[in-house]
């Protein structure tokens, strides 16, 4: 079995996953009451949770707001805003959190979310997705494309702007940024002027070298990847089908005329050869394209930038994406 100790990582590194290891993993997603547990817990914005996740900005305005699915759901938002920009009107990027489909929550995305608000001067709405197994695909997707529609139009409020719209999210969060970027510009109606994927989710064939060759690697393991897709897509006879664009985006026929995309993904991840393919195939659609591998670095990387040596320029170069296509002319 591989160890921690044996992945090529900073000490501080190895030190933090080693520690997550003990309460992360397959297990977690065994029983309805387990999932639940992992779903509500997030880093404290204290000391010495914030010497890893990073502090909040106290620059940044939190609140809530929601919108109507198409379904007659209501999805709730959680909104980050720099302070004292009330009678501004911001560009709006919209955040899909990761946990593959079935964990995570919104909460424990401030440190990056108000952070992002902050640095870019942009408006960052969290998406609370429906989670799997209560809710199979593709209903994640269809609540993510609805908070971008909702974004668009005059019901999320004067204070944001309903063009130029940004998607981003990590992991099935930069899955779901990608699948809401392909629906809408399949559909039409939604200004998107960038996206940003970290460390995406986007072949759920987990048929790329670098699943095999981590797939006992730390924080996210074959295992989870198993677990993670089974809760998700289900063994229904209309399940998708793992091929399936809402499901993996890769396998899209058609990339030509996606927004400027910012790929970033992590050397130590096995979702690490689906962002470089994905890269790769939206470059030779036309669309203009960055992708940044992180050396030294297992998936979740950004979520704990004060445990690694390139969190801190990986954030920097998020932010900075943001900045160029929200706000042009004024990166830095």
């Amino acid at each position: 079995m591989t160890t921690t100790d044996s992945w090529d990582m900073p000490l501080r590194t190895k030190l933090l996953v080693r520690a997550l290891s003990r309460s992360r993993g397959a297990e977690r997603m065994q029983s309805a009451d387990e999932i639940a547990r992992s779903r509500a817990w997030f880093a404290p914005a204290r000391v010495p949770f914030t010497w890893v996740t990073g502090p909040v900005p106290t620059g940044v305005e939190i609140s809530g707001t929601s919108f109507e699915a198409r379904d007659g759901h209501e999805v709730d938002v959680r909104t980050y805003r720099p302070r004292h920009t009330d009678d501004e009107i911001l560009p709006a990027m919209l955040w899909f959190h990761g946990g593959g489909w079935v964990l995570g929550n919104t909460r424990g995305y401030d440190p990056i979310c108000a952070w992002v608000a902050h640095r870019a001067r942009v408006a960052v709405l969290n998406v609370d997705y429906r989670l799997a197994p209560e809710h199979r695909a593709p209903q994640a997707a269809h609540d993510c494309v609805d908070a971008a529609r909702w974004a668009a139009s005059d019901a999320s409020g004067a204070g944001i702007r309903h063009s130029g719209l940004g998607l981003a999210g990590d992991s099935a969060g930069g899955n779901l940024a990608a699948v809401v970027a392909q629906v809408l510009r399949g559909e039409g109606g939604v200004d998107v002027a960038y996206e940003a994927l970290v460390y995406p989710a986007l072949d759920a064939t987990m048929s790329s070298p670098s699943v095999a060759q981590h797939a006992q690697a730390p924080i996210l393991t074959r295992a989870d990847m198993d677990a993670f897709l089974a809760h998700y897509l289900g063994d229904a006879d209309d399940a998708l089908h793992v091929r399936d664009p809402l499901v993996s985006p890769l396998h899209a026929r058609d990339l030509s005329g996606l927004p400027p995309t910012l790929i970033q993904t992590a050397d130590l991840d096995p979702l690490r050869d689906e962002g470089a393919q994905y890269a790769l195939a939206l470059h030779d659609a036309g669309v203009t394209v960055h992708h940044t591998n992180y050396p030294r670095v297992p998936h979740g990387f950004l979520s704990f930038p004060g445990a690694t040596l390139s969190g801190a320029a990986a954030r920097t170069e998020l932010v900075d994406w943001v900045t160029r296509h929200a706000r042009p002319g004024q990166v830095g």
